[in-house]
Order: C-alpha cells, then sequence, then structure tokens
C-alpha cells in the first residue's frame, strides 16, 4: 500500500510564544522529526499542510513569521507543502489531486492541533476513501483549553480515532525501524 506522511500545521505559531506552545513541544518537534527521516529513507513522500489565513492582518496569514512552517522541521525542497483555508486540509486545495497523482492509498498522520485540523482532516480522510490510515502516538499535540488540559484532549481524542478513523501506532515502532534501516545502509 502506498503511504504518504502528512504533517499537519506545525508552523511557528506554536512554538514563538509560550501562551501558544504545543503541549510537550519541543519531544513533538523531536518525534515529529524522527518520522520524516523514517519516511525519507523509506521513500514516503511528506506533505506538510500549512493553513494560512486569508485576512492579511491576521498573525497566520502568508508570509508573517508565525505562518513559516517550523525552521527546525528536517524538510527537504523536495517534500509537498500544501496551504489550507479551513481545517480541512482537502477543501480548496490540492491535497487530493496530489495523493492521487501519487497513487497514495494509506496516509500517516502527525501535526497540530489534536481538536481542530488535524482531526477535521483525519475524518475528511477517511470519508474520502483513505480508511486505512496511520496516527503514530506523539506526533501530535494541542494547547490546553478552559475546559481540558492538552493531554486529556489528546487522549481523548486518540480514543475515538483508534480503529475508527485511524489505527493509532507506537513511535518506538517507527524508531526501530528506522535505526534498522540506518544500519543496513551502513553496512552495504
Amino acid at each position: 500500500m502506498k503511504q504518504a506522511l502528512i504533517i499537519v500545521d506545525l508552523q511557528e505559531i506554536f512554538f514563538l510564544e509560550e501562551k501558544n506552545f504545543l503541549y510537550e513541544h519541543e519531544q513533538l518537534l523531536t518525534n515529529v522529526n524522527q518520522m520524516i527521516d523514517w519516511a525519507r529513507l523509506k521513500g514516503i513522500p511528506i506533505v506538510f499542510i500549512q493553513h494560512t489565513d486569508q485576512n492579511p492582518s491576521d498573525e497566520m496569514a502568508k508570509g508573517k513569521d508565525a505562518w513559516q512552517l517550523h525552521k527546525g522541521l528536517h524538510r527537504e525542497s523536495s517534500d509537498i507543502v500544501i496551504e489550507k483555508i479551513t481545517w480541512d486540509a482537502f477543501y480548496r486545495s490540492n491535497l487530493e489531486k496530489t495523493l492521487k497523482a501519487l497513487g497514495i492509498e494509506q496516509l500517516i498522520f502527525a501535526g497540530a492541533q489534536t481538536e481542530f485540523c488535524l482531526d477535521t482532516t483525519m475524518r475528511i480522510a477517511y470519508s474520502k476513501g483513505y480508511q486505512h490510515n496511520l496516527l503514530v502516538e506523539d506526533t501530535h499535540s494541542t494547547l490546553n483549553s478552559s475546559q481540558l488540559s492538552a493531554a486529556q484532549i489528546i487522549k481523548h481524542h486518540e480514543s475515538v480515532w483508534h480503529n475508527r478513523f485511524v489505527k493509532i501506532q507506537p513511535l518506538e515502532l517507527y524508531r526501530r525501524s528506522l535505526t534498522e534501516t540506518r544500519l543496513q545502509l551502513y553496512r552495504k
């Protein structure tokens, strides 16, 4: 099954100011970069989704510092970047067209925010026929809300998603695979 790694909205806004820091933001970045490294070694396309506010005065308007994809991500020029204007990364974007052109059958998700753009995009992907998708633990995050902590939001959403919209897998599987692949390449 041909896969793509979809990284949703890991933009500078979540790393610039403490009030906007994603829960466990430093570990999140490390984990997502390990997924990027794994995908790159496996030849899996990497798609960065970038939220773009339509109002030029908003923080997330195109070109503003907060709008930029996080500078710490292991991005390369060959990676695909798709802008979106709503929580749904498929809406009025070329995401679906790009995935079809690549022959993608399975999506592996990571990113932010758990209960907004990531949740919406995963559900829409499922409705569009991508029904065997994956989410790796500790590769998505959010902010605390007035009712729930970020950890509670994450736990709740994972319990809703698992074996419905995605199959949730432990990060350790990918870390091990990354290490084994690197060892194989080193031995050659």
